[in-house]
């Protein structure tokens, strides 16, 4: 799994590619949780690109879940963007699509944390 990220004003797009299950869960979170730290206070907002996400298993929605609570607990959002089909179907099934916002863009995503975002992600 790879993860890498981009600022566009108050918000952090982190682009996952590859799978995230038992194997790759751990370090996903631990990556994840420093970035929720970081927009939290900050009334900013972490957009999940999960276009390059392959397959997520129990354990990856289990590191879904640890990030939402810890971002609500901390007045931060986290959006979910860009879904393949396949993890699509597995976040309505588990009902994940409920607890996150879902966007079929990350553009669409940025819009809804601020217009500033927009305009960065607009930008380049």
């Amino acid at each position: 799994m790879k993860v890498t990220s981009r600022r566009f004003a108050n918000a952090i797009v982190l682009h996952v590619d590859g799978r995230l299950d038992q194997d790759t869960c751990v370090d996903f979170t631990r990556e994840l949780m420093t970035y929720v730290d970081s927009v939290a206070h900050g009334g900013g907002a972490i957009i999940l690109d999960l276009a390059g996400l392959e397959y997520v298993s129990s354990a990856g929605l289990r590191c879904f879940m640890l990030a939402s609570r810890q971002a609500k607990a901390q007045s931060g959002r986290i959006f979910v963007a860009a879904l393949q089909p396949m993890v699509a179907e597995i976040f309505e099934i588990s009902h994940f699509n409920l607890v996150f916002q879902v966007f079929p863009s990350v553009r669409e995503a940025l819009g809804a944390v601020s217009t500033e975002a927009a305009a960065a992600f607009d930008k380049g």
